[in-house]
């Protein structure tokens, strides 16, 4: 994983015209007690220079040098960077200006983009292309303003909702580029706007202010040249970061020094955590790194001032370059949704060829009468001159019926469908975000809907894939026990509360004293006391001084309730760091002060300081950081931490093996406890030693190729011999309610897969804890270190668990239904094998040997690997998938699942920014998927059906008259009526069942899991209903057209008559059908069923009241006939008898799931039942091969 940590960081304490000296090994410095903290703000320029002369220097290396290694395996020629004079007002208008927009649209590309992104849906492109035939003369079936409305419609409210969204776009760049930035101009700095600010410009920072550019820094306030900024618009991590100003800058004011010279930097890219670049100032040519550069979307913090010159401005940020979203995801349920689309286009081209043919026969069999037949005259005989009327001929009839029968029946495809789907998702989103059974009162976090396009697929999820770090567990840290010198100090069971008063630094009558409270063992609180001059009490010593001092945690003085008492907060980039200085802390060995040259901490009372000459941060190359020390004895030590896979191979054995075999043991023994380890070693160096390390780093930190492999090299170097000091063990508690949800989502046939960094021992006791594991499991183990030694594991297990389903499966067939004798597997495997397994033929091995296992737990594996399991199953089936993670490593697996959910936790919001949907804790995921999940599949199902229903018993309704009419495509149902059935008449009851509707009580769904099998058998939207829907349509659409026909056969009624009739009676059953299938009633749901009859009538009634249209008065007319009132009843009791009575049977003979459990709360039998007193379906699939 690339880092963002510092790569080089020049010694600021030399005299900025000369390279930095090397440090001698007397670099002991006796400070005077309780003087060096400066407890109200960072610290001023107010060193004398002698004091800056005599501080030796600070390296950076190793970490964050991965970032940059692409760049420098190549020397930056002029074609491949920008050159930036510094202060230099001419020349810098060639690059990008530092105005930014993140709007979509202006003013004037509003309309022609938005329809052009609009019309990317094939449903509108058929309904434009509707729309211009029926602007055609021959073809124009309705009127020409009419024959638009549905589509306009449509459009109308998706660019109003898009002009407003890009509206709130624009006001924020507009308030972002009017901030005020303080830029040296004209020799004095003075105010201007953001969007003014010019690449090579000179920019002053005050403290928590924004960074208005990307700029490399040239001074700070602090003597040492450090800067701490917060990232949090950046890369969502709130912790303090460090950047650092060149020595060589440092004392250079441009009031006073004219400050001029060249950068040359890589071009603009994406790389927020890499920076490669050279400066050329007085004649010398420095190195920048990572470390030099602080970025847009930053704050600074702790810092009175920063001094930088603007490097990337305005688009070419690298802030701005990032700024694109997730990859955008589709449901799954609207893609097979187009394959019913495609069948009901299908069904139209059928009834409009029918319709065509049977034209061409009539036609032919009347084409002697056509000039004067009733409804088909050639001529006209409206006036005394007879005229012809235009007739193109039998082929061009044909062909103009077939078009005209295609603008008749459009409304086969909903073009109502997809905005009653988007406005149905925003109302289940709303209700998801407002449910306070998922907010997090801890965080102050509510449920975030991030995507509103998958909200039905949290109903059908069959893999769940999750981090376990801060995902599962709280990635809160604490120090819990550790192994030092071979001894386990496991005993710590009270609070340290009373130790914390009671050592605690007082400097100028204020109290200094720990923000978090550590247990205490009493026997090292002993030996830290009584015993410190025994060598197990310098051990002991050791071991906490290299907690206190390994690390890159910056102290923060915070104020308390009580005024002469401050707290010192830790802030870190690792929660482990923190858990460990605080745990240094309480056992007496207190950082309260941290620069870039020097270190201040409090001994059991004795404040002392240590000179930082060197400081390799952590990799994921080596595992383990790194910190020289020039200690106050004169002595020069390295105190190293890692992971025990990279420490033990480092440590000297021949000096303490029984202390290493001890430590490893007591490792174990932690990580099965389930707590996270480190090992701690260190080591003193020689004269020699020290020299060489300091010429070999030098070398490495200025070469301009291969800098980042160097670094590691020298690294690797001083990182040896080392002996051993002992390990930490850190525990990362569970969340509330883990392992209740893990055994709800595998009650409920959701497959639960947990991805991790961590060891193995650690992560299966975190198995256990959770419930994922259990003792009756059959465990499989893959630690391969070959690609042969993998298969052969892989196959193996398939082999054992084959063999173990038979069994389970044949005491399953005797205990019976129960499953009580159901044997289950659980497969653990590494990044180690994986390497070999992923992308390789060994791909379809696993899976077939996942697909066989109850539990997959992935251990040790790295963010691509997570991301690779995922695709792994994604690629070989059709169930649907959900990734869970919180830290920046899971950003890549939530971005390949279909369903992507970021948790808001300790390691920022890189995976929230990621993510479909964000939310605080994991045990939230059981109300998500079990109870919205369900909700808006059940919703979203019965909806698409619905409309297809709907919309088609209307076209059949035209298709019939059609026939009776000659086929001449003339409509009894009024133009105005056919475009408003799809927007007034019928939406809204449509729109609003689908997001209030609920087939079953949250309580019921969480009671028993199992009924979220309902979505995985995909019981709501399946080919299966879809047939049955369209059989009933088609009985319902003869009961409407034909019960009016007969009853009126042989009267004089008009066209005009019957048409409202047949339109009253289509709206009113077709809402009656929507009210027999709603469950769970609400007053809106009553005012939309019934209030869209009503609208209904009035429509009717207003359209036949204007005596321009054609119809006038014959609603009022027909509405005085008592066959009116009879058809009306004798159709909705037709139509709606075989849905009932076939609803009834089912429900009755052959009930699901649901069914019975509805059932059981309208009787209340669910209340006062056990959850095995109703039997429900099979979840659990038979493994597939």
């Amino acid at each position: 994983m690339t880092s963002n940590r510092p790569l080089l960081i020049p010694s600021p304490r030399t005299p900025p015209d000369s390279r930095p000296a090397k440090p001698t090994m007397d670099v002991s410095e006796n400070p005077e007690p309780n003087t060096s903290l400066n407890i109200s703000s960072s610290s001023r320029r107010s060193l004398s220079s002698s004091s800056v002369q005599s501080k030796p220097s600070i390296r950076y290396g190793s970490r964050g040098a991965d970032s940059e290694a692409a760049a420098s395996q190549k020397e930056m020629n002029d074609e491949d960077v920008r050159m930036i004079h510094i202060n230099d007002t001419h020349e810098r208008f060639e690059f990008s200006g530092n105005s930014i927009r993140t709007t979509k649209y202006s003013i004037i590309t509003f309309l022609p983009r938005n329809l052009f992104e609009q019309f990317h849906r094939v449903a509108y492109l058929y309904f434009l292309v509707i729309a211009v035939l029926n602007q055609l003369p021959q073809l124009a079936v309705f009127g020409r303003g009419v024959s638009v409305l549905p589509l306009a419609f449509v459009l109308l409210v998706t660019a109003v909702k898009d002009a407003y969204e890009d509206y709130r776009r624009h006001r924020s760049d507009r308030i972002e580029n009017n901030r005020l930035a303080s830029v040296f101009v004209n020799n004095h700095f003075q105010f201007k706007k953001w969007k003014d600010v010019q690449v090579g410009e000179i920019i002053k920072i005050e403290a928590n202010e924004g960074i208005p550019c990307d700029m490399v820094l040239l001074s700070t306030s602090d003597p040492t040249g450090v800067a701490y900024v917060q990232t949090i618009n950046l890369d969502g991590e709130s912790n303090l970061k460090t950047r650092y100003a060149k020595q060589e800058t440092l004392s250079k004011l441009p009031e006073k020094d004219r400050i001029t010279g060249l950068i040359k930097c890589e071009k603009p890219n994406r790389n927020i955590y890499g920076f490669q670049a050279f400066m050329e100032i007085d004649g010398k040519r420095l190195s920048l790194g990572p470390s030099n550069i602080v970025l847009r979307g930053c704050e600074l913090k702790n810092t009175h001032w920063a001094l930088g010159v603007a490097v990337y401005a305005g688009r070419d940020t690298k802030v701005m370059l990032n700024s694109s979203g997730a990859p955008s995801k589709r449901s799954r349920l609207e893609t097979r949704m187009n394959y019913e689309i495609i069948t009901l286009s299908l069904f139209l081209v059928a009834l409009c060829s029918i319709v065509s043919l049977c034209a061409a026969v009539w036609l032919k069999r009347e084409n002697d009468h056509l000039e004067d037949i009733l409804f088909y005259r050639k001529k006209d005989y409206s006036e005394d001159e007879v005229k012809n009327y235009k007739y193109y001929g039998w082929g061009l009839e044909i062909v103009f019926t077939f078009l005209m029968s295609i603008i008749v029946f459009q409304v086969m495809i909903p073009i109502s469908l997809y905005i009653s789907m988007e406005l149905v998702r925003v109302g289940q989103a709303y209700f998801m975000i407002r449910d306070s059974h998922m907010y997090d009162e801890a965080s102050n976090a509510r449920f975030q809907c991030r995507a509103l396009n998958i909200n039905e697929d949290l109903g059908q999820i069959k893999y769940v894939f999750s981090d376990k770090t801060g995902t599962l567990t709280e990635n809160k840290m604490e120090f819990q026990c550790a192994s030092i010198w071979g001894v386990d100090y496991n005993g710590g069971r009270g609070s340290l509360e009373k130790d914390q008063l009671e050592h605690n630094v007082q400097i100028d009558g204020i109290v200094l004293r720990p923000k978090m409270k550590v247990k205490a063992d009493p026997d090292l609180l002993r030996l830290l006391k009584s015993e410190k001059d025994t060598n197990e009490g310098k051990h002991v010593h050791e071991f906490f001084l290299a907690l206190a001092a390994c690390n890159t945690i910056v102290p923060l003085v915070t104020d308390s309730s009580d005024r002469n008492v401050r707290l010192i907060d830790y802030q870190g980039e690792s929660p482990d760091e923190q858990a460990l200085v605080y745990a240094a802390a309480a056992y007496g060995f207190m950082l309260i002060e941290r620069t870039s040259g020097h270190i201040t901490i409090d001994i059991q009372g004795e404040t002392q300081r240590f000179s930082v000459l060197g400081l390799h941060e952590f990799d994921s190359d080596r595992k383990r950081m790194s910190v020289i020390l020039g200690c106050p004895d004169k002595t020069v030590r390295v105190f190293v931490k890692g992971a025990d896979t990279t420490m033990f191979s480092v440590t000297d054995k021949r000096l303490n093996l029984n202390i290493i075999r001890a430590t490893e043991a007591h490792i174990h023994a932690y990580s099965s406890l389930g707590l996270r380890t480190l090992v701690v070693g260190m080591r003193e160096l020689t004269a020699s030693e020290f020299e060489q390390w300091h010429s070999s780093f030098e070398a490495a930190s200025t070469a301009l190729i291969g800098r980042a492999a160097l670094l590691r090299k020298v690294a690797g170097n001083i990182e040896n011999n080392l002996i051993i000091l002992g390990a930490s063990g850190i525990e990362d508690k569970l969340q509330l309610g883990v392992p209740e949800a893990i055994d709800s989502l595998r009650t409920a046939g959701v497959q639960v897969w947990v991805l991790t960094g961590d060891k193995q021992e650690t992560a299966i006791s975190i198995g256990y804890s959770s419930k994922l594991l259990t003792r009756r499991m059959t465990q499989v183990l893959i630690n391969s270190s070959s690609k042969e030694s993998c298969r052969r594991s892989l196959e193996d297990a398939i082999l054992m668990s084959k063999k173990l389903v038979n069994v389970s499966g044949d005491e399953h067939s005797i205990q019976g239904s129960s499953g009580d004798g159901m044997s289950s597997v659980a497969l653990i495997i590494d990044g180690t094998s994986l390497v070999y397994i992923l992308d390789s033929e060994l791909e379809e091995k696993l899976f077939e040997l996942a697909n066989r296992c109850s539990v997959v737990l992935c251990c040790r594996v790295a963010p691509l690997q997570k991301a690779g399991i995922v695709a792994l199953v994604k690629n070989r089936t059709t169930d649907m998938t959900l990734a869970i993670g919180d830290g920046a490593n899971d950003v890549s697996m939530i971005q390949m699942a279909d369903v992507g959910v970021g948790i808001s936790g300790q390691e920022g919001r890189q995976a929230v920014m990621a993510s479909d949907f964000a939310m605080g804790q994991f045990r939230f995921l059981v109300p998500l998927l079990l109870v919205h999940g369900h909700w808006n599949y059940q919703r979203m199902g019965y909806m698409i059906l619905y409309n297809f229903y709907r919309n088609a018993v209307f076209v059949l309704i035209l298709f019939w008259y059609v026939l009776f009419t000659c086929f001449t495509l003339t409509t009894a149902i009024t133009e105005w009526s056919s475009m408003l059935y799809s927007i007034i008449y019928t939406a809204v009851p449509t729109i609003v069942v689908g997001v209030l509707d609920k087939d079953l009580s949250r309580m019921t769904l969480l009671t028993y899991p199992q009924l979220y099998g309902a979505g995985h058998r995909q019981e709501c939207y399946n080919t299966k209903l879809f047939w049955l829907t369209m059989l009933d349509t088609l009985w319902q659409s003869v009961a409407v057209f034909f019960i009016p026909l007969f009853a009126y056969w042989g009267s004089t009624i008009d066209t005009s008559s019957i048409g409202d009739l047949w339109t009253l009676s289509v709206v009113i059953l077709v809402n009656l059908h929507l009210a027999m299938d709603v469950i769970r009633w609400s007053w809106i749901t009553h005012a939309a069923i019934w209030g869209s009859i009503i609208a209904t009538w009035i429509c009717v009634i207003v359209i036949d009241a204007i005596p321009s249209l054609v119809g006038y008065w014959a609603i009022f007319d027909v509405m005085k006939t008592g066959p009116f009132w009879l058809c009306l009843l004798a159709i909705i009791i037709t139509a709606v008898t075989p849905h009932f009575f076939v609803k009834f049977l089912c429900q009755y003979y052959s009930p699901c799931d649901v069914q019975i459990a509805r059932e059981g709360e309208k009787f209340g039998n669910l209340r006062v039942s056990s959850p095995v007193q109703i039997e429900m379906n099979p979840i659990m699939e038979h493994p597939r091969i």
